[in-house]
Order: structure tokens, then C-alpha cells, then sequence
């Protein structure tokens, strides 16, 4: 389960399989409308008159990104077949074209004819229902259309435009689709087609023996046809093969921002931080939404999936890209949050990339009472992401405009949302989103919260609400280290449930009490904390070859063990970079780097063939879980080598 190459540009999203197969097509939202919904666009070739689609066993790839950009660079081999392809996939900076340039070499001695062919199975608007696929002759494209979403597909090699093509109908009765027209290398020219469709089309081209020849094919999304006839104008003028290396260009000029100076890092380990960079960037609308994943073979599991905003993976994402440099690409986050927060003042549970409330699974009625369906720690992360943000890089304009809207209904929100008794925040959902009660983790981003709206309050010159602010925050700590730090154990508890109508402490190890000293609770020296992160590392440490850190104790979720002692749950990459994260503040020399750097060099060889980054790792093989390629994970990628590359020039300075 993971897409291994994905190529966006803000406004639309595109993910490729191991089989260069396309699966997902996102517009006009990164995360939204799906028009492929984890279906497959193949890609087959014929020569000397066999047929095979990319998937069959006797391919083997490598699969690549042009370095320092979000072009893919592809090598396809075919021993049997005598053919190795060069591929190249691309989307335009600013336009909604997606460009894929296919070099074919001819292994033999002989020269031979090679056909390319192109399947588009769509589920516009993500349903199948009322689709039309068409020949438009006026242009020579095939259209797909649906109300106000249009797709037209073109290409050409030296030999010409379209070969041949097909309309027809898919997944309905017995008719598979024009994909099995296909694969005797001949498609049949049915004009159009109108339901549940697809469509394929073919280019031709003869190589010389040992040769090489170029094909292109593109396609243009767009609101209506006259759009999308005019953005296949426009790769048609200004030809594909210069487009996309303008895009290689446009990436990387977009990550000269980056930190520069990374210390003693091991190459591979910057090529990916520069990597992540730009998979945080694929995954990021330009209307703010930062998306979780989009990687549909999650749906097999529930019928849902990761494409949403979740206000908790978007702020530690906008933190960490802040932390980076790059402020500008995550500035919208915070827009959208403020146009997001319900009138009370606090976040819901996830959106959709539009901005409208996603779905949930938190009730908001348990046994006959009432309850608030929200993670508080969502709400607060959000605060102090901002505060972060400001600190770096001094933009007041920004939070200014959030004053009213965002940072004061807010942090009112966390004012009034405690547990006077304790001096805690009310019960709420964990940050995994498992469990009711009140968590160390939430009640520590709730103290940061309220920390950065007193700082923010003091800047524009509100002393009276900063004061209550810091003061709540204050009373909040205290209810930290009363209520939640276990002497017994000598480390702090996941957090409190509710047992006979008393709270009582929740034991469980979780990776997640690193936010005592992230939020800054607590600094990484005291001792509370030290005991708190070696408990972590030692009680969640994965006992395999493949090693790594796991959520908590017996975690459920894609579990692979009953072996609690040896696997306590699944590696994740974001909790074992936690883990490094405390050890580089921690520091005081060099020397104590070491640990943290043998963890960045693991990521990296846990990452896909294509350097894409899963949310958790099997115990065993190493293999990816869940969804691939994880925003959370890159970003927190970003944030441990940002952090590294500054503590290694602090200590050797």
C-alpha cells in the first residue's frame, strides 16, 4: 500500500504506482475530487507483436526523482522484450498539465516498431456515473468530461499524433474496459462512449537497433473545454520537452531557501531532507489545506481515507516547514484554520480540502451525555505553530491579521475549555484520535498554546488578556506536574481517564510525552523529563533488525506482533524522530550527535525505492504500513535534519 512517485503543483495532485501506473488524480484540491479514486491508468507496450503491460513480472524498475525537483526519473527494463524506457512524469508549476516523456531503446540488433499505449480510466468528480469519453476531432485529443471538470489527452513521437484510440465501457457486465482491446497492439476506434468509461490510445515509432526514440503524451485538466483546448495548445507551442525542464528548473530554484549548511550529514541524508521538502510541498493546497496522505489503497481497510486537513499533522507540518525557511508555502495554513474554527473557538476534527468539516468518528453523545467531538490539542498546536512562525521569521502582518479571528477566540476557547479541579484541560480525544480522557500530550500543546496567545496578546499591546492567558497557562503547568507526573514509575503518565466517577492515571508508555519538553513545559534537562524520553527509548525500542520507535505500548493499529516485550507496535517514523529530536536538543557535544545521525541515516533507508517516506514500518521486513507517502513523516523528517544541521553548528562554533 503507498504510491511511490507523486507530482503536484498546489492546485492538483497526481500519484504513480511501483508499475508507473497512475492511480490518483486530485483537482481542483490537493486531496479533492479524486478522479481516478485508486483505479489504474495502465501503461502497456507493443513490439514485434508482443504485448505487455507494465505490471507484468519480467519489468524491473528503478524509481527516481530528477535530484532537487518533482519530475520523476524513471528506468524501465524488459531483459525478454529486448526494450529499456526512460521516464520522465512531470506537472507544470503554475498550469494543470500533467507531461510524461517516454525515451524507448531498442536492446536488439534489429530495428523495430514499438507502440505506446495509455489507458485513462476515470471516475470524474469520483463517481463513474455519467462520465463521457470522446475522440474530439478538431484538435485530435481524447476528452474525458463530466459537469465542469475536463480532461484531454494528447501526445506525438517523430512519427505523429495519436495512432489509433478507443472509447468504451468498464467495470459494467462483462466489458473490462478498452485496456483488453488493447493487448493485441490494434485498438478498435469506437468515437465515444458516455457512463462508466475509459479510453485508450497508442503512439508509434520505429527504433533503430540499439536506437532510442522520444514519445510524448500529456494531459490537461481544466473548468471547461475551451480550458483545456487551450492548455494543449499551449504544450503543443511550447513542446513538452522544454516544459518539463522548466519545471525541473522552477524546483529547484524553489529550494535555494533551504538551509545550506547541514553539518556532517551524509549526502543521501540531505537529498532526502531536500526530497521531503518537496513532498511536503505536493501535498500542500494553495488554499492552505496541508493534506494528511492521499493514498487511496486505504480504503480497502475502511472506506475512508487520509485525504483531509487535520489541524494537528497541519501545524506541526506548517512548524516544521517554517523551521525550514519556508514560510511563505505554509502561510495560507493559517488562514484557513482561522476561516475553519467554529464560533466557540476551537477546531474540529478534520476538514476536507475546500475547508468544509470532514468526517469523524469522535460522538458527540456517550451513554447519555453530552460531549465536545474535538482533539484541544488540534486547537492549541495551531497557537503555538503560529508563535514559531513569528519568531523566525518576523512577519507581523501575518498574525495581525489572525488577531481577531484566530489567535483570541482561540486561546479563549482554552481558557474556559478546564478542568478546574485539576487545573487540566477538559477531557477530549487523544491525538491519535482512540481515546477519551485528559492527556499529557494535549494538556502540554494547551500550556504552548496559551503561551504563544500571551506572547501574541503582549506583542499588539493587550496586556490585561495576556496576563490571564499566561496565568491559565501557569495553572495548567502546575496541573502537569501535580496530576500527571507518576513518582512511582518516575516518568509522566499518557494521561487521566475516568474509573468510578475518580480520575485515574492512564500508565500506558506512550512516544507522545515528548511534548512536555517540545511544548516547553519542562527544558530537556530537567530530570523528570530525562527519566520521561529514557523510558520512551528503551520501552518502545523495536527489538528487530529493523529497529525504530513504536506509538505506545500494544498498539492496535496494522499491528504485526502479539510479541508486546520484543515489538511493543510497529516502528512509526514520526515517533522514533521524536526520539532524535530530544537527543539533539539535549546535546552538548558533538559527540552526543551521533545517535541522532544514525537515526536520520535509518529513515532514509526505511524510505521507498523512491525515497517516499510511509507513516509506520513493519517489525520484521521493513516493509511500508498504511499510507506512502505520509506528510507527517516528511515534515518531521524536515524538522529533525533543520534541527541537526543548528545544533551541529552551535556545538562546533
Amino acid at each position: 500500500m503507498a504510491r511511490h512517485l507523486v507530482i503536484g503543483n498546489g492546485k492538483m495532485l497526481l500519484n504513480i504506482d511501483n508499475h508507473c501506473f497512475i492511480r490518483d488524480i486530485y483537482y481542483p484540491y490537493v486531496g479533492q475530487l479524486n478522479h481516478v479514486g485508486g483505479q489504474t491508468c495502465r501503461f502497456g507496450i507493443w513490439a514485434s507483436g508482443r504485448f505487455t503491460w507494465l505490471d507484468d513480472p519480467g519489468w524491473k524498475f528503478e524509481l527516481d526523482y530528477i535530484e532537487g525537483s518533482l519530475v520523476t526519473n524513471v528506468i524501465a527494463k524488459h531483459e525478454a522484450l529486448g526494450v529499456q524506457l526512460h521516464i520522465n512524469d512531470g506537472i507544470h508549476q503554475r498550469e494543470c498539465i500533467y507531461m510524461k516523456r517516454v525515451v524507448v531503446r531498442n536492446l536488439t540488433d534489429e530495428s523495430r516498431e514499438f507502440r505506446l499505449f495509455f489507458h485513462q480510466d476515470l471516475m470524474i468528480d469520483g463517481s463513474e456515473v455519467g462520465d463521457t469519453a470522446a475522440y474530439y476531432p478538431e484538435n485530435h485529443t481524447l476528452l474525458h468530461y463530466k459537469r465542469s471538470s475536463y480532461f484531454m489527452f494528447n501526445g506525438f513521437s517523430d512519427e505523429g499524433g495519436i495512432m489509433q484510440y478507443s472509447t468504451g465501457i468498464k467495470r459494467f457486465h462483462s466489458a473490462e474496459g478498452t485496456w483488453r482491446d488493447a493487448e493485441d497492439g490494434v485498438l478498435m476506434g469506437n468515437a465515444i462512449a458516455q457512463g462508466s468509461v475509459d479510453s485508450t490510445l497508442s503512439f508509434r515509432t520505429t527504433v533503430p537497433p540499439g536506437g532510442e526514440k522520444t514519445v510524448y503524451y500529456w494531459m490537461s485538466i481544466g473548468k471547461s473545454l475551451e480550458e483545456v483546448k487551450g492548455l494543449n495548445q499551449y504544450v503543443q507551442e511550447n513542446h513538452p520537452e522544454k516544459l518539463l525542464s522548466r519545471i525541473v528548473i522552477y524546483w529547484k530554484h524553489w529550494l535555494h531557501r533551504a538551509d545550506k549548511d547541514m553539518g556532517d550529514l551524509p549526502a543521501d541524508v540531505v537529498r532526502s531532507f531536500k526530497q521531503s521538502l518537496l513532498m511536503v510541498r505536493t501535498q500542500t493546497d494553495e488554499n492552505g489545506a496541508i493534506i494528511a496522505a492521499n493514498d487511496t489503497d486505504i480504503l480497502q481497510y475502511n472506506r475512508d481515507h487520509y485525504s483531509y486537513m487535520w489541524p494537528r499533522d497541519g501545524a506541526l507540518i506548517a512548524e516544521a516547514m517554517s523551521s525550514a525557511g519556508f514560510q511563505s508555502v505554509i502561510a495560507p495554513f493559517f488562514n484557513f484554520c482561522a476561516q475553519a474554527l467554529a464560533p466557540e473557538g476551537y477546531l474540529y476534527h478534520k476538514y476536507n480540502p475546500d475547508g468544509t468539516v470532514g468526517s469523524s468518528w469522535h460522538p458527540y453523545i456517550v451513554q447519555g451525555s453530552r460531549r465536545l467531538p474535538i482533539q484541544e490539542d488540534e486547537t492549541a498546536l495551531v497557537l503555538f505553530a503560529l508563535w514559531k512562525d513569528y519568531t523566525r521569521h518576523q512577519v507581523i502582518e501575518l498574525p495581525q491579521s489572525l488577531y481577531s479571528n484566530l489567535i483570541r477566540k482561540a486561546a479563549h476557547f482554552l481558557t474556559e475549555y478546564v478542568e478546574h479541579s485539576l487545573s487540566l484541560p477538559k477531557p477530549s480525544y487523544d491525538l491519535w484520535e482512540e481515546r477519551y480522557g485528559i492527556w499529557t500530550y494535549t494538556a502540554s500543546s494547551v500550556y504552548g498554546g496559551l503561551m504563544a496567545a500571551a506572547y501574541f496578546t503582549e506583542l499588539f499591546g493587550d496586556y490585561e488578556r495576556s496576563d490571564h492567558y499566561r496565568d491559565t497557562a501557569q495553572s495548567i503547568k502546575r496541573g502537569i506536574l501535580t496530576h500527571l507526573w507518576d513518582e512511582e514509575s518516575g516518568r509522566f503518565a499518557r494521561g487521566l481517564v475516568q474509573k468510578d466517577n475518580r480520575w485515574v492515571k492512564d500508565m500506558t508508555l506512550e512516544s507522545s510525552l515528548f511534548a512536555i519538553w517540545e511544548f516547553g513545559v519542562l527544558p530537556v534537562e530537567d530530570e523528570r523529563v530525562v527519566r520521561t524520553m529514557r523510558a520512551i527509548k528503551e520501552g518502545l525500542r523495536i527489538r528487530t533488525n529493523v529497529g525504530g520507535i513504536a506509538r505506545y505500548t500494544n498498539d492496535y493499529y496494522f499491528q504485526q506482533s502479539g510479541d508486546i516485550e520484543k515489538v511493543p507496535g510497529n516502528p512509526w517514523i514520526i515517533c522514533t524522530l521524536w526520539v532524535a529530536n530530544y537527543e539533539i536538543e539535549a546535546a552538548s557535544s558533538l559527540s552526543e550527535l551521533e545517535g541522532p545521525r544514525q537515526t536520520l541515516q535509518w529513515v532514509v533507508d526505511h524510505a521507498l525505492q523512491s525515497g517516499v517516506l510511509p507513516e509506520q514500518l513493519n517489525p520484521y521486513d521493513g516493509a511500508p504500513l498504511s499510507v506512502a507517502p505520509l506528510t507527517w513523516s516528511h515534515a518531521t523528517f524536515v524538522q529533525s535534519v533543520t534541527k541537526y544541521a543548528r545544533k551541529y553548528r552551535a556545538l562546533q562554533g
